[in-house]
């Protein structure tokens, strides 16, 4: 059955940014409604916040105040900032980063932000009950119900598989991990923050396109000779590289912990009846 369409608030400064945002989301299961971020956001947002079900923002077009608005008025919802991945947190936790050159990945960076959200904003079954809902906006209560049950696991689009995409749009999505990927180890032992910010942006992707693990560590491999070359060239040593094995653990490691996170809670599997053996003929 296929998923709701999910109304996405564009506050975007670059109308080339902008169109190219509209374009690698045309046709799927997100519809940008566009914002003028340069007059009053806030009150535009609180005006759509029935429809609205999540952020796209580039970095720079609003400033804090508009976050630590929202903060006040509880109006927290699923987030992406196109902007470097800095290991910076402008809005809350849950929010993704993206930088504008690989807007490839964008339905994969909303599928993870609300996935995300969800699984922050969500509180578990058993106490859910005993939970008083606040008055005013709860998205995360609208979000379940419109995604419907398990919505905090929420569901891949297969058609967005790596797998299942034509010939150049595959090509594209590899080429954009590849810059992910390099972002990452250039990344790694400069900036804990900054690294990890990295590995979540590659992983999101990489889950929510199914990527496989062979393609994973053909990326890591070839940029691994990549930067080899290049020191050679410069004749520079390259004795250090084999470090970045680490890396590779790293995003593995976070990779198997969201397909963890994916899998509902066990469903009670019933005992099956076994047929009574025939007893022996005397």
């Amino acid at each position: 059955m296929p998923q709701p369409v999910l109304n996405i608030l564009s506050l975007i400064q670059n109308p080339a940014l902008a169109e190219a945002c509209l374009q690698w989301l045309k046709g799927g299961r997100y519809h940008l409604v566009h914002g003028d971020p340069a007059t009053e956001p806030l009150q535009q947002l609180e005006q759509r916040c029935e429809d609205v079900d999540g952020l796209l923002l580039e970095e720079g077009a609003v400033d804090g105040s508009f976050f630590r608005s929202l903060h006040e008025r509880g109006l927290e919802l699923p987030a992406v900032l196109i902007g470097p991945v800095s290991g910076d947190v402008l809005f809350h936790g849950a929010e993704v980063r993206l930088p504008p050159d690989q807007l490839e990945q964008l339905t994969y960076s909303l599928d993870a932000a609300i996935s995300r959200f969800l699984r922050s904003h969500t509180p578990p079954a058993s106490t859910e009950a005993q939970v008083a809902t606040p008055d005013g906006w709860k998205l995360s209560n609208r979000l379940n119900g419109r995604l419907g049950y398990l919505s905090i696991y929420y569901k891949r689009d297969p058609s967005r598989f790596l797998r299942n995409l034509e010939a150049e749009e595959r090509s594209e999505l590899l080429n954009s991990l590849k810059r992910s990927y390099r972002d990452l180890l250039i990344s790694y032992f400069k900036n804990p923050a900054t690294a990890n910010q990295a590995i979540e942006s590659f992983v999101n992707t990489a889950f929510f396109a199914d990527l496989p693990i062979t393609k994973m560590v053909e990326i890591h491999v070839n940029l691994i000779e990549e930067f080899w070359k290049q020191l050679m060239l410069k004749g520079q040593k390259n004795d250090f590289l084999q470090d970045y094995r680490l890396a590779l653990l790293d995003v593995m490691a976070h990779l198997c912990e969201m397909y963890r996170r994916s899998i509902p809670p066990d469903v009670p599997i019933l005992p099956v009846a076994m047929p009574e053996a025939s007893s022996p003929s005397a």
